[in-house]
């Protein structure tokens, strides 16, 4: 395309075309050392303010990372088992059926027995 005088337009470009789309990646050192220039320029409350806030930052994901190793195993599980004969009878079985079932409501008038007296000293009806 050319102009009234002879003169050639250049072709159209990218306004950004040079510009890369991401910035170039810096080392630990530089970014540090943006931060500590960044941090210069500000005034004293607010680097205390920033330090605190990074503080507790801090202290908070510690908290977390410390925690989540603390108590994360189950305990030991304790299984008693009875073992009996392979001469056992069935009458035996039931017998003993019948003895379990009858310590299980002994225990269980127990603590009934142990909530009503604590029922009678609250006053709760």
């Amino acid at each position: 395309m050319t102009s009234g005088r002879g003169w050639r337009y250049a072709a159209p470009r990218p306004t950004f075309g040079r510009m890369a789309i991401l910035p170039p990646m810096v080392g630990p050192r530089a970014a540090l050392g943006d931060l500590l220039s960044f941090m210069r320029q500000r005034s004293r409350e607010q680097v205390i303010g920033a330090a605190l806030a990074l503080l507790v930052t801090m202290i908070i994901l510690i908290v977390f990372f410390v925690d989540s190793k603390i108590n994360t195993a189950p305990g030991p599980t304790v299984v008693y088992v009875e073992n009996y004969g392979p001469d056992r009878t069935d009458a035996d079985i039931i017998a003993d059926q019948k003895k379990a079932s009858e310590q299980k409501r002994k225990a269980e008038e127990a603590r009934r027995r142990e909530f009503q007296k604590l029922e009678k000293q609250l006053g709760i009806e």
